[in-house]
Order: C-alpha cells, then structure tokens, then sequence
C-alpha cells in the first residue's frame, strides 16, 4: 500500500457519492456544514468531463434528498478547462444554475497558478447572480489584488493557504511568509466582506478569526479538511461559531493526498489524522 493510500482512507469519503452522504450525516450530527467535492482534475476528454458535471448534479440532487447543510466545490479543470473557457464557463454555469435551483451554494476551487485568471473569469461569470464562492489562495503573490478585486464585486472568498508547487517569484514559499499574508488577507476580508470563509487548521490563526469577528460581526465560517482535526471542529460550532468540513469522494484521490503530502507546515497534523477519529 502506497502511503497516499494510507492517508487517503482518512481524508476520501469514499468512491460514491453515497459514501460521501454518509460522511456528511456525521459532519451535520455535529453541528458543522460540509463542502462536498468530486475528485479530479485537468480533464481532456469530453466524455469524462460531461461525467464529472452530471456528477454534481446527482450530487445536489443528494444534498437536497438527504436534507444536508451542504454545499459543493468545483474544480475548473475538471468541467472543462483543460479544453477551453468556454467549456469550462457553459458547464459551470450548468451546474450553478441547477444548485441555484435546488438551494445549494457553489464553491470553485483554485488550482496551480496558471488556472488562476480563467478560474476567476469562470467564478465572475456568475458572481452577479449570488449563491456562489472562489477559493483564493494566501501563499500566492498576486491574491491580495485578487481579494481585493472579488470583495469590490461582492464575491465570497474561501481563503486557503494553497497546496500546489510555485515559483517563488509567484508564490510566498517559507512557513512564516504564507502564515503572514494569509493573516494580513483575512484582515482584509474582515474589514472589506460581510461573508467569507477562512480555511485553516493554524489554531492561532483561528483565535484571531474569533476575536475579530468579536469586532466586526461578519458572517465568517471557519473550514478544515475531513481527517484533519475534525473534532476541534465540532468543539467550535458547539462554540457557536460556524464550521464547514471539506468532503472528497471518489476514484482520483492521488493527485489529492499527494498534495495533503506536500504540505510540510502540515505534516504533524498530517501524521496526527492516522489516529484522529
């Protein structure tokens, strides 16, 4: 067994989108939302990529039949940007408008740091009519103009610290610079947004998420990976204060928990999910 294969039992629902219903069962039993995500990426094939949008949309179909406070998170190369924008915008928007529909709130993930402009053509797209979010990621250059830009839109921004291999000309590559600016972009979002999620597992960076929302009273949920310090979690939204946990399921799940590998300043939480329940 791969050591990816290790982690991924911990981190991956599961194959089916049944199995990720489960795990969102459990997540809403203990007060928290979930964001539910069909694994894969940078898909060519026509066939597979109108699979991957008739995915989420059984998905949604899921959500609403199970009654989970759920959303979903898409990713742009997976529904058809590795062909075009084009595609990638028509099947986004297929997909939105059928959430819309259903009352299910969209995410689109950000991925390496060439999708990044076309990802935010895809999320403005829609941005306009509301019901949907972008992930932004702290660690690149480049996302302070990026938040900026999205909160003037009244976008609703997911700050990650990003987990993809960078160009330090691009990308802010030491611990303590992407812990930094990812502060100084939630700062930001506090000042600026009146909704927006902050994606960590830093405990320091969430006491400070807590103690400025003391201040400003924003909509402000805090996100975390399933697998990783879930039951902290659950501990803040018996709190009262709104937690999301990120759900992946199905069959591409090595490029995922290769990343989740990458992250050295995780590795402790990492090795730590083996035994977390």
């Amino acid at each position: 067994m791969s050591i990816e294969a290790l982690f991924a039992g911990k981190w991956i629902a599961g194959p089916k989108i049944d199995n990720a219903v489960g795990r969102i069962n459990t997540i809403n039993g203990n007060g928290c939302r979930a964001i539910a995500n069909y694994l894969g990426e940078d898909l060519a094939s026509k066939a597979e990529i109108d699979e991957t949008v008739e995915q989420y949309i059984r998905l949604i179909d899921a959500i609403r039949a199970n009654s989970l406070k759920a959303d979903i998170s898409v990713k742009a190369t997976q529904i058809g940007l590795a062909v075009s924008e084009e595609m990638a915008i028509a099947n986004y928007s297929k997909i939105v408008e059928y959430a819309r529909q259903k009352g299910v709130f969209v995410w689109l993930d950000m991925e390496s740091s060439n999708t990044v402009c076309s990802t935010i053509k895809i999320y403005e797209s829609q941005v306009k009519n509301g019901n949907v979010g972008i992930a932004i990621q702290s660690y690149l250059k480049r996302s302070i103009d990026d938040v900026k830009r999205l909160a003037d839109e009244g976008g609703v921004v997911r700050l990650v610290k990003g987990a993809y291999k960078e160009n330090p000309e691009i990308a802010y590559t030491e611990w303590k610079e992407r812990t930094q600016n990812f502060r100084s972009l939630m700062n930001y979002l506090f000042e600026k947004s009146s909704e927006f999620t902050i994606a960590t597992h830093d405990l320091e960076l969430i006491r400070d998420a807590i103690n400025l929302n003391r201040i400003y009273n924003r909509n402000v949920t805090v996100a975390m990976l399933l697998g990783i310090r879930n039951r902290y979690a659950y501990e803040l939204a018996r709190s009262g204060f709104r937690c999301s946990i990120y759900v992946p399921y199905g069959t591409r799940w090595v490029d995922y928990a290769s990343r989740r590998l990458r992250e050295a300043s995780n590795l402790y939480l990492v090795l730590r999910s083996i035994v977390e329940r």
